[in-house]
């Protein structure tokens, strides 16, 4: 399975360059059917990531544009009446897919925000009064721009509970960008990146990853982590029990890909900020002294004891 694991990610790095570190806490998301928020400023190569994993993963996949004039049928589909059959018909929305990419999802309202609540916490989406299951497996690759771009609005709490990863891809180095440059820039994505599993087979890799063994000492290290964001004095809201489930099942997946039936304490840490960043609101006076999530969880990395876990064997 690692070598399954691998073959993601390289397929995954023909596309964009230099994210390794990012290919790989996505990767170890969708093993656990979770949800990717990347937030970042336009043209870092977003869409294009989230094209390479639908590509490499044998998926199918949409893309949502969120504008402020989008309508939540536009997401879910909508029932129209059909004479032939003399009956309404569903007509589903781009949200039918295995990989959805919500791109800009902060660039419109609220409503049609929620509109993807259902879908991922759920797995199934309700058109007048019916139900109707989403394609397994089913991911939402979600972008968004930062907050202070004019024509914003800030994702509800509710809403960013859902995912469990936001990860920012940041501009390249001097060396990666020079390469950059040689992709084509009409279609970054290579003709010839073909999948490497199929669907069916992602879905057995993460019962795989589910699997892996984590001590009952780092399940205690992940309790204390998250109780000590709600306990630190800067924090107004601190992580939710989802947050130390999406932590982990995430710290196994990691386990996972680097070929280990069982978790390190570098596992839970690799995924602490990423999954725990878009959980915490600060108080207002932290931010009058320019304190930042990333600060807050740093400082409570550093003071909560790791604990000693030796190379077990399952």
């Amino acid at each position: 399975m690692k070598e399954k694991a691998e073959r993601i990610l390289d397929g995954v790095g023909q596309a964009i360059i230099g994210k390794e570190k990012q290919a790989a806490q996505i990767l170890a998301a969708i093993l656990c059917g979770g949800h990717i928020l990347i937030e970042d400023v336009p043209g870092v190569g977003k869409t294009t990531l989230a094209k390479a994993f639908a590509r490499t993963l044998g998926c199918t996949f949409s893309r949502i544009q969120f504008t402020p004039d989008l309508m939540p049928a536009d997401i879910i589909g909508i029932s129209v009446y059909d004479r032939a059959e003399g009956k309404f018909v569903y007509k589903p929305g781009p949200i039918m897919s295995q990989v959805v990419l919500a791109d800009e999802l902060n660039r419109t309202s609220p409503r049609n925000q929620s509109s993807l609540l259902e879908a991922m916490a759920e797995g199934q989406v309700t058109v007048d009064g019916v139900t109707y299951p989403l394609p397994a497996p089913f991911i939402v690759l979600a972008t968004q721009n930062p907050i202070e771009y004019e024509g914003t609005f800030p994702l509800p709490e509710a809403q960013l509970d859902r995912f469990m990863l936001r990860i920012s891809l940041g501009y390249p180095e001097y060396d990666e960008e020079k390469k950059v440059l040689l992709l084509n820039a009409v279609s970054p994505v290579p003709d010839d990146l073909k999948p490497v599993v199929t669907p069916e087979e992602l879905l057995e890799m993460k019962k795989q990853a589910a699997l892996v063994f984590m001590s009952g000492a780092l399940q205690d290290y992940i309790v204390r982590l998250v109780r000590n964001t709600r306990s630190h004095p800067d924090v107004l809201l601190g992580v939710s029990p989802r947050g130390g489930q999406h932590l982990y099942n995430g710290a196994k997946a990691v386990a996972f890909i680097g070929g280990r039936e069982y978790v390190l304490p570098d596992d839970v840490k690799s995924l602490a900020v990423p999954v725990f960043s878009h959980r915490i609101i600060l108080k207002p006076e932290a931010r009058l002294k320019d304190r930042s999530v990333t600060q807050v969880l740093a400082e409570i990395l550093h003071n909560t004891q790791v604990p000693v876990v030796p190379d077990v064997k399952v």
